[in-house]
């Protein structure tokens, strides 16, 4: 049974830069395709970046509304997944979510990687405030 950890979320202020980390209880992270979503107040959870697995990777996929503000990573060792959070905006106030699983080749990831039914294992988020 996979469990996943978020942990890194706090309240900053606008331009500032947050790092989130989701750490795996199985102790390697590699075998499983990685996916950050967030929630609003009052709005859906929605897709932020993803990761593909070891595998079959490297890629990253992210929502066209990042522009290249966050970045998605795995740490050397396979522990822990990072979402790399820049120049923050009262926006991207939410509860952040890491999620896993494997969705099988390269084809799948590419078209379910930003679906939040895709996952089956989810940690109970993260709040990041981003307030002046």
């Amino acid at each position: 049974q996979v469990q996943v950890v978020e942990s890194g979320g706090g309240v900053v202020q606008p331009g500032d830069s947050l790092r989130l980390s989701c750490l795996f209880s199985v102790g390697t992270s590699s075998r499983y395709d990685v996916a950050w979503f967030r929630q609003g107040p009052g709005k859906e959870r929605e897709f932020v970046a993803a990761i593909l697995n070891d595998r079959v990777g490297p890629a990253t996929r992210y929502a066209d509304w990042l522009k290249g503000q966050f970045t998605i990573s795995r740490d050397s060792e396979r522990t822990t997944v990072y979402l790399q959070m820049d120049n923050l905006k009262p926006e991207d106030t939410a509860v952040y979510y890491c999620a896993a699983d494997r969705l099988g080749n390269a084809d799948r990831w590419n078209r379910y990687a930003s679906d939040v039914r895709s996952y089956m294992y989810w940690g109970q988020g993260t709040q990041v405030t981003v307030s002046s």
